[in-house]
């Protein structure tokens, strides 16, 4: 090793020791202290920034709440009753038997009330248990406003439709059997427009009217009003078919 290097080694550690303050040789004072304390900035620092990017994410957008027509929801009521109540005071109209006064006959039947008010008390427990169940939205509704203004219950089945389609399926149903068994196949044109079309005429404005005030799809509408006819038709056919039309030998014009 020449002199000069000799003499350049102790220089340099002078260099070092000469200054202590940079604290290189030993441990720094209160740095555990200062770990710490970065670790639980840093921690709130990546907390406070996962909550800014979840943020939009949990405060979605909500989609803008439907209009619904005050209007066609009075008026689709109206219809709704009316139609049931077109079966319910629609007397059995028949061709009576030889062995009474042969000819066109009209006998009210408090039995009506059976097929009448088993639809009836269907489209109740629809209204109450079974669109919960479905869990059919009605137009305009979604995940984000579902249970707002216009979205609070849902449209399937809508029970206007389905009771309005059960009513016309019921009064086909009575017709068919009271035209072919208890008539021989004549044909009553009162009996045509009272069962068939004058419910088929509210029927039809009452499906209508629950899409045109955007109270149900098309979809949910029809669909409702199609599940009605057939089980009303079934009903109908089978009260029909088991309830002679005639009340007997007495005449009477209401049968009990």
């Amino acid at each position: 090793m020449t002199d000069a290097a000799a003499r350049t080694r102790p220089q340099v550690g002078f260099l070092f020791a000469a200054r202590p303050e940079a604290r290189i040789n030993g441990p720094v004072q209160g740095s555990g202290e200062l770990g710490k304390r970065g670790i639980k900035l840093l921690g709130l620092g990546l907390v406070a920034s996962l909550a800014l990017v979840a943020a939009p994410a949990a405060a979605q957008e909500r989609s803008p709440l439907p209009e619904r027509s005050q209007g066609w929801k009075d008026a689709t009521n109206v219809l709704t009753i009316s139609t049931i109540g077109v079966q319910l005071l629609m007397p059995r109209i028949f061709f009576s038997d030889p062995e009474v006064t042969v000819g066109w006959k009209a006998r009210w039947h408090a039995s009506v009330l059976a097929p009448s008010m088993t639809l009836l008390t269907t489209g109740l427990l629809n209204e109450q248990f079974l669109k919960d169940a479905f869990e059919g939205k009605r137009p305009g509704c979604d995940d984000t406003n579902q249970g707002y203004s216009g979205c609070r219950d849902f449209g399937m089945l809508s029970t206007h439709s389905y009771l309005a389609g059960s009513a016309l399926g019921q009064g086909l149903g009575v017709f068919l059997v009271d035209t072919i068994k208890w008539s021989d196949g004549r044909l009553n044109g009162g009996s045509l427009a009272m069962n068939v079309g004058v419910p088929a005429a509210l029927g039809i404005i009452t499906t209508v009217g629950r899409t045109s005030g955007n109270w149900e799809t098309g979809g949910q509408a029809w669909g409702s009003a199609g599940i009605g006819f057939a089980l009303g038709l079934g009903l109908g056919a089978l009260y029909a078919a088991a309830q002679r039309p005639e009340c007997g030998y007495g005449g009477n014009l209401i049968c009990w």
